[in-house]
């Protein structure tokens, strides 16, 4: 039986360091990121959903949903509890929107992976480092996340994970590795990634 896994790219809002620039549209290699994303993963989910807080600035991309942060100003994890509010499927793969390298290799192993462990929630892992932007989480972790979210005011996704089963997969510590979990920080990054975005 096929499983009923979503994407979901976090598209964010404007980003200050970037001068209001939505980061998810920078161009890497002459391409937007957010068109390089599309085009790894198109072929391999068929429900697409862009996550936005800026929809009027993704409508190049209206042949995939758009939906708006249900809870606004928690950073990712209001990005996360709108795809998972949002999809039609039982789990949803999550992209951050400034990874402009994602590896097919990586993404057909961690749903694998999931098939197998029926975990809530798997994030690649390099020795000690964790990316929980390139995760998938089960739908059902949704009641979870809302308590996790009216508690406190503690919005780190850090804080989420280590409250629930988690499954690390463990990636192989090479460059491409390292090349496909490489997100946008900063202003100085964008320079450094336009160099591989050239050879890719």
């Amino acid at each position: 039986m096929r499983l009923s896994i979503s994407a979901a790219i976090l598209a964010g809002g404007a980003n200050r360091r970037f001068g209001g620039i939505i980061k998810p549209k920078l161009n890497v290699g002459g391409r937007p990121i957010i068109a390089r994303i599309l085009e790894t993963i198109g072929e391999i989910f068929d429900e697409i959903i862009i996550v936005t807080n800026t929809p009027e600035e993704f409508q190049d991309y209206c042949m995939h949903r758009l939906v708006s942060d249900l809870i606004k100003n928690i950073g990712p994890l209001g990005g996360i509890h709108a795809a998972l509010k949002s999809v039609s499927g039982e789990a949803v793969f999550v992209f951050a929107g400034d990874m402009p390298f994602p590896d097919t290799d990586i993404i057909t192993n961690m749903i694998e992976q999931y098939s197998k462990t029926r975990c809530h929630i798997i994030v690649p892992q390099v020795n000690k480092y964790i990316e929980p932007l390139l995760g998938i989480y089960s739908v059902s972790v949704l009641p979870e996340l809302e308590n996790f979210i009216s508690e406190e005011g503690n919005y780190a996704i850090h804080c989420f994970l280590n409250r629930m089963d988690v499954c690390y997969i463990e990636l192989e510590n090479r460059p491409e590795t390292f090349t496909a979990l490489t997100n946008i920080n900063k202003p100085a990054d964008l320079k450094h990634l336009n160099t591989w975005g050239s050879e890719k």
